[in-house]
This record gives C-alpha cells, structure tokens and sequence, in this order.
C-alpha cells in the first residue's frame, strides 16, 4: 500500500471519527488498531502496538502532568486562589477600566498557580462578571479580559499541555514551561493596555469605579496577606527550574507541596477537599495518558508506513523556504482550533510537523511556543472554543453567544499580533530559556 493512500486512510479515518463525536483517545485507539494490523503485520503489528503504547507512558518525563494538575485542584478546591481576587481588587486603584485590569492582574496570577485554563476562567468569571455588569461594564469589557487571561494558563507554567506537547513532540519540557513566561507578560501588558485605551476613548465602556478612602495598610494588609504567600508556590515551581535545582517533576512535586502547605495555612485544607483534588486529578491524568499512548503509536505507524518521510520529500521538493513552512503550520494549526480542541490539534499534527520542522531547521522551541500560543487562541475561537462556553455557563442567562463572541475579538487579535512577533522575533521565545542554559 502506497504511503500518500496510508496517510489519507488515517487521517481521514480520524477525522471522520472525531466528526461521530467520539473521544479523542477513542478515536485514536480505533485507527491504530487497522493501521497497526494493516501496516505493522497482523497480530504481531497488534503485539508491538501494545508495547509501544506501554513505554510510551511509563517514562518518567511524564510525571509533572498529574502533578501540576493536583497542585492547581488543591488550589482550586481549597479556595485559597478566590481569596486573593478581593486582595488585588483593594490595590489596583485609579487607572481606566480598573475592574478589567484587575481580572487581567488575577488571571495571570491564578494561571501561575493553577495551570489549568478552564478552572481559571470559570473562577474568574463567576467571581468578578456579576459584579463588573451590575456597574454598568460594557460586555466587551467584562467578559473579554476575563476570557483571554484565562487562558493565559496554557502559556505560563505551570502549564500540563507544555508538558504533554514537550514530552509528545521532543522538546526540553524545562525549556519549553521556561520559554511561555516572557510571551505570557506579553500577552497580559498588551490585554491591559487595550483595556486602559478603549476606557480611555470610549468611557461608556467601564464607567468610572474608584474604591473608598482607605489607608495605606488596610489596602495591603489583604495582599500580603492573600497574594504575597502564594507567590512561594511560583517560587518553589519556577524558582528551582531556573535555578536549575530541580527537574520537572522535582519542581511540580515541590509545588504540591506548597499547595498543601498553603491550604493548611489559611485553614481551608480538609479531607474531603483533598479527596476531590486527587478524584479530579486522576481522571484528568487517566485520560491524558490514554491520549499520548495513542498519539505516540499513531505516529510510529506513520512513521514506518513512509508517510512522514515521504510528505518531508515532497514539501522539499516545493523548495518551500522554513518561514514559508511555518507560516503553513500556524495557519493549519488556527484553521484546526476553530473545529477540534487543543489535544486533538497536537495529536493530529505532531506526527508531521515535528519531523518536518527538524528537516528544515525550524527551532523546535521557538515551535513550542507558537504551538501553546495557538491553542491558547483555539480556546477562544468560534464555534467550538472551549472557553466561550465556560464563560456562557458562568455568565447570566441575558449574555448571548454572540455577545461572548463580540467581547473576545479585540483580545484574539492581540494574540495573533503577539503570536506574528514570536515568528519575527523568535527571541521572545527562546532568549529567557538561554540564559539558563535551557
């Protein structure tokens, strides 16, 4: 059987499978399966499947996903993360559309905690929307910053998608959690900037909201009380990685740690909270580890089909130049988050772009980053982006889809602005990795 048939096959079987509506892992098992016994050799290409999905998950690399998922569940759970929302909202003070720049200030703290887009956004949304509407904040200006430094979460580590796309994709997870940092402080000065501009020209979008007179420590006595503590947690996650005290999972380990460590110290620790944090982090960790087990056999099967070696010829042939290349995969990538969500998109395209951007030398970190950045922006895409309906669920049953889809525009463009500097400026990405010899 011809290679460009085999990768038809697959491809086309997998989308149509995931068009049926079924799992993503599902999904991916079921083409293995025929492609395994085609393509491998029968039942003994069924044999060797199921060792490659066995080694595929029992490396240790893998270990920080289920870890920075327990570490943001605890926080979540415990509620330690929605006490400092009021504790940041006392210090950001006097600047235009202020309640918008204080869910940009929490969300990107939250996503350095947390790690998880959707629990961030949910939090921050059902937290803050109600109270920036019942003011008079124009939608675009309630919901948007809320929905795009939600997201933030799958840049800023710790981020579990970082580190399932650097153990699938072959990237230094380090390197590839330390690179999100700079472009995550992009994202988040830009949002604020837009907000304080658009305040600025268009006041009826947040009308004024000033705090009532208070003194200089009843303003900062809930920040350090709230805020400042946790910043321990960041500090024992990054801190030891640039510090380059602690691998990966030493420091989602230790962050686990300081996650525990905080909920016993503000008295919100039980066992019942604990018991949820694991429930929810098991089944999460069960169902990525399900995917990359897929996602690595599906590749190795193309891998050995000629499919992969055969597609790098046939774009070497074009004499495409790396630019034009990787121009080709962020567009693929921004046509996919529209229609699959972030897993589906690195599973589907891994197996091809990663060998095809090492035979042309495209920077495999740099890569990482326009990777993360554009399914930080599939989660705000229409129709099937997935933090437009957390925020439907959270928001009143007045806001509609459209207006959800209105409010997240000015914000998605800045990502595209931030995501076409990354590829102008490939620095942006890979400078802070470097000087810790990442």
């Amino acid at each position: 059987m011809d290679w460009p048939l085999i990768l038809v096959l697959m491809l086309g079987g997998l989308v149509a499978l995931l068009a049926a509506g079924l799992p993503v892992a599902v999904a991916f098992i079921a083409v293995n399966l025929g492609g395994a016994y085609f393509i491998l050799g029968g039942e003994n290409g069924l044999v060797q499947m199921a060792r490659n999905a066995v080694q595929s998950i029992t490396t240790f690399s893998l270990a920080p996903i289920p870890l920075f998922i327990l570490m943001g569940e605890i926080l979540f759970q415990t509620r330690v993360a929605h006490r400092a929302i009021d504790a940041i909202d006392r210090v950001i003070t006097r600047v235009p559309g202020r309640l918008s720049v204080v869910s940009v200030s929490a969300g990107t703290i939250f996503a350095a905690l947390s790690g998880s887009t959707i629990a961030n956004t949910a939090m921050l949304g059902s937290t803050l929307l109600p109270g920036m509407l019942k003011r008079g904040y124009h939608p675009t200006l309630a919901m948007g910053p809320i929905m795009a430094s939600g997201a933030i979460a799958m840049l800023i580590p710790p981020s579990a998608l970082a580190v399932l796309l650097g153990s699938l994709a072959g990237i230094s997870i380090a390197g590839l959690l330390i690179a999100g940092i700079v472009p995550a402080l992009l994202l988040a000065l830009s949002f604020v900037i837009l907000i304080a501009g658009a305040s600025i020209l268009r006041p009826h979008l947040a009308p004024a909201d000033e705090l009532p007179p208070m003194g200089l420590w009843e303003r900062w006595r809930p920040f350090m009380i709230y805020v400042a503590p946790l910043s321990a947690i960041f500090v024992a996650v990054i801190g030891s990685l640039l510090a380059g005290l602690a691998t990966p999972t030493e420091s989602a380990a230790l962050g686990c740690v300081a996650a525990l460590i905080a909920g016993l110290a503000y008295r919100s620790l039980t066992f019942e909270n604990i018991l949820v944090a694991v429930m929810e982090t098991v089944k999460l960790s069960v169902m990525i580890l399900f995917i990359i087990a897929a996602s690595q056999t599906f590749s190795q099967i193309l891998s050995f089909s000629g499919a992969t070696s055969g597609l790098i010829g046939i774009i070497r042939a074009i004499d495409l130049t790396s630019l034009q290349i990787l121009i080709g995969m962020i567009l693929i990538l921004l046509f996919l988050g529209c229609f699959i969500d972030q897993i589906s998109m690195l599973m589907v395209t891994i197996p091809v772009f990663m060998p095809l951007a090492r035979a042309v030398g495209i920077n495999e970190l740099m890569l990482g980053v326009v990777y993360l950045l554009a399914m930080e922006i599939a989660l705000l895409t229409p129709p099937f982006g997935l933090l437009l309906f957390v925020m439907k669920g959270v928001a009143p049953p007045s806001i509609s889809m459209r207006q959800i889809y209105a409010a997240v525009a000015p914000f998605v463009a800045i990502k595209l602005i931030v995501l076409a500097l990354i590829v102008a400026f490939p620095l942006l990405g890979t400078w802070l990795p470097a000087q810790f010899g990442r």
